[in-house]
């Protein structure tokens, strides 16, 4: 476990629109506001330098695609440098001509690349056609190792999977932390978005108590249409959010808004709710072989 004893997180909520540099311009604005009031460690949220675009399949929108290092790792790591902070990014990574990721780079408090994760788990659903642009991450369920702490970091489709959750704390991660980019279909009747919020912020809080360690999750925010303007958009919920090891709210931003969060987090508390919730001690190690399975027919 770390050395230290609190660590102070901001998640910057944001909305986005078809100008790169004004949605960059907003995550430095918000970098600095939640640096300003203290975060040691600041998370954006998923692909936020642009506008989510796998509402549609369209090969031109590869162009949006960055290579890691980078033009924006270098103005992030610049941020990040500047600040003495670190710093949590998501970006839509080229990795070689026709290989894509998307990929979340953590920065340290000296600007360097910490480390990446890829998303693991790729959606198709409509709206969400990222299996068109995305290739399955490679670099496992592994912690990143910062001057924070270890960072379990995930991606969005990922918060769905207890087992990507269960997996990064049994590496050692300290906290949990998701990238996120989910919203409704703006058609869906009230009480059907009201049922998907509640599932959402629901299966992370399980993660946060299954695994005894704090959870941050940073969502998008706001009304983005269909590029085609064939369809309603995506309407993105935000309620960013903060849980601690027994899954109880810390802090969450609104559904609305923009929005910067800035939280403390017992980095102490771990230690001791596992002490009387041992959940890791047992756990059944014997008889999960067949959790590898797709399905048990």
């Amino acid at each position: 476990m770390t050395a230290q004893t609190s660590l102070t997180v901001g998640l910057v909520q944001q909305t986005c629109s078809d100008d790169r540099q004004e949605n960059l311009d907003r995550s430095f604005a918000g970098i600095r506001q939640a640096a300003a009031q203290g975060a040691g460690l600041v998370v954006l949220q998923e692909l936020h330098a642009s506008r989510y675009f796998c509402q549609i399949e369209d090969s031109n929108l590869f162009d949006l695609a960055e290579t890691i290092p980078g033009p924006s790792i270098e103005q992030f790591g610049a941020i990040a440098a500047e600040l003495g902070i670190v710093l949590v990014v998501s970006l839509f990574e080229k990795r070689a001509p026709g290989l894509y990721h998307n990929t979340a780079v953590v920065l340290e408090k000296d600007g360097s690349i910490a480390g990446c994760y890829r998303k693991m788990h790729i959606p198709d659903d409509p709206g969400y056609y990222e299996k068109f642009y995305f290739t399955p991450g490679d670099l496992g369920f592994q912690p990143i190792d910062t001057s924070v702490g270890k960072l379990g970091v995930l991606v969005c489709w990922d918060q769905w999977y207890p087992e990507a959750a269960r997996l990064m704390a049994l590496a050692g991660a300290e906290v949990l932390i998701y990238p996120t980019a989910i919203g409704w279909d703006p058609a869906d009747e009230a009480d059907e978005q009201a049922r998907q919020l509640d599932a959402w912020q629901t299966i992370q809080r399980g993660h946060a108590i299954a695994n005894g360690i704090p959870l941050v999750s940073v969502n998008r925010v706001g009304l983005e249409p269909d590029p085609e303007g064939k369809g309603p958009g995506a309407l993105f919920w935000g309620n960013s959010f903060v849980a601690g090891c027994q899954g109880e709210i810390l802090a969450q931003a609104g559904a609305k808004e923009e929005e910067v969060l800035v939280v403390e987090i017992d980095q102490q508390r771990s230690e001791r709710v596992r002490r009387i919730w041992p959940f890791l001690r047992d756990r059944r190690i014997d008889f999960y072989n067949e959790l590898t399975r797709r399905f048990r027919d």
